[in-house]
């Protein structure tokens, strides 16, 4: 009975996504040297006041700096919000907020990975419905007003934040890490910049990448596909496994540095119509507990959650490996299926990302896999209806 709600309720939203009139991509700025172009585009959108998000890393670095300069040569103020932390809490999103308006802003701009992004969407969420707390926009479209205009600039290949309608935020009283869910957080620019992700470290390239895979991934084998999202997840995956490890061994390839801009947000395209699945749910309760980076999570968990899918997954796997050419000698969708995961584990140990996640603690599982378990059901839809039991079992499998 509760697997029949389950896909009752995704058919349901499924047959909603597929009408919505307001449906969109952000407008893509690409490029090498793209993100000349922001200060201006500002000026002539007659924005006066703008506040970036960033976080402590990018502003050590200082990668910010050229932007806030071309900003300010415009004639336009702005001012820095760079204490994001790695698993955006709503302390931060409050701490920013009280910036924004100290500073009369009436524009965001997301400088960095998916933790900028989210606490920025989640700064536009407070913008537009002063009076609601955060944890009461939690869910789906509970917003429902506009948010200030909002650009997303990532400087990672991955999150596809640049491209959502979620903002993922943790409450750091009770340690839950949860979704807003709203058309109105899809940025209204992204601009794909190749140039800002030249420096990243690899094991970030490495984790990032394979955060990007496990939204495309997850997205082809879920159950609310379109023909846009089966497109935009097999371009993303195709884009993930010839470039994915070349940007790793040589980070100043380019040509690979701007493929993964586009496999990520493609990916992230793909994911915010289709939904993701039990990979996501598992590594948010991670996040929100452990301080866990949620790239290195998706890209521990997502075998493991592959192979408990068994059965149901083996057609759409099968099929993604023969799409990137892998076990061609393999006759049976089984044998093709499990030629992929393996080949997911060889891409993880080929760089640098471990087989399993330290700091799990074993009291907390049934904790963590009830969070996992009310995340995912039954909004995700997932090939195999999983229920807290079952995900325990995971957690056991995936702890150093």
């Amino acid at each position: 009975m509760y697997v029949l709600w389950c896909r009752l309720f995704q058919k349901v939203m499924k047959f909603f996504m597929d009408i919505v009139p307001f449906w969109r991509k952000p407008k893509m700025i690409t490029g090498r040297d793209s993100l000349k172009k922001l200060p201006g585009m500002l000026r002539h959108k007659g924005i006066k006041n703008v506040m970036l998000v960033t976080d402590p890393g990018i502003a050590a670095l200082g990668l910010h700096h050229q932007l806030l300069e071309w900003i300010r040569e415009e004639g336009i103020e702005c001012v820095v919000y760079d204490k994001t932390t790695a698993n955006p809490t709503i302390a931060n999103v409050e701490e920013a907020l009280e910036l924004y308006r100290e500073h009369s802003c009436h524009a965001l701009i997301a400088f960095g990975g998916g933790s900028p992004m989210d606490c920025a969407k989640g700064v536009g969420a407070r913008v537009a419905r002063p009076r609601k707390k955060i944890s009461s926009m939690r869910g789906e479209l509970k917003i429902l007003k506009p948010i200030p205009l909002l650009i997303a600039v990532p400087t990672t290949a991955g999150t596809g934040s640049e491209t959502t309608l979620a903002a993922v935020l943790t409450d750091e009283k009770t340690h839950e890490k949860y979704a807003l869910n709203d058309f109105v957080l899809i940025p209204k620019y992204a601009v794909l910049d190749p140039v800002l992700t030249r420096g990243l470290p690899p094991f970030i390239t490495a984790t990032t990448g394979m955060d990007a895979l496990t939204h495309a991934v997850e997205a082809y084998i879920g159950k609310s596909n379109t023909a846009q999202t089966i497109e935009d997840s097999v371009t993303a995956v195709k884009l993930i496994f010839k470039n994915l490890e070349r940007a790793y061994r040589e980070g100043t390839d380019m040509e690979a540095r701007e493929n993964m801009q586009k496999a990520s947000f493609l990916a992230g395209a793909a994911f915010t119509r289709a939904y993701v699945g039990y990979v996501h749910a598992i590594a948010h309760s991670l996040g929100g507990e452990y301080g866990i980076p949620h790239g290195l999570a998706n890209a521990v968990i997502l075998p493991y959650v592959l192979e408990a899918y068994g059965s149901a997954v083996h057609m759409s796997l099968a099929e993604l490996a023969d799409i990137v050419k892998i076990g061609q000698d393999l006759e049976s969708d089984q044998e093709k299926a499990n030629a992929f995961i393996a080949e997911i584990r060889a891409m993880n140990r080929r760089m640098g990302i471990p087989d399993k996640l330290e700091g799990i603690k074993e009291d907390d599982i049934d904790m963590l896999a009830k969070r996992a378990a009310k995340e995912a059901n039954p909004l995700y839809p997932v090939p195999r209806i999983m229920k807290k039991a079952q995900l325990k079992e995971i957690y056991y499998q995936i702890r150093a």
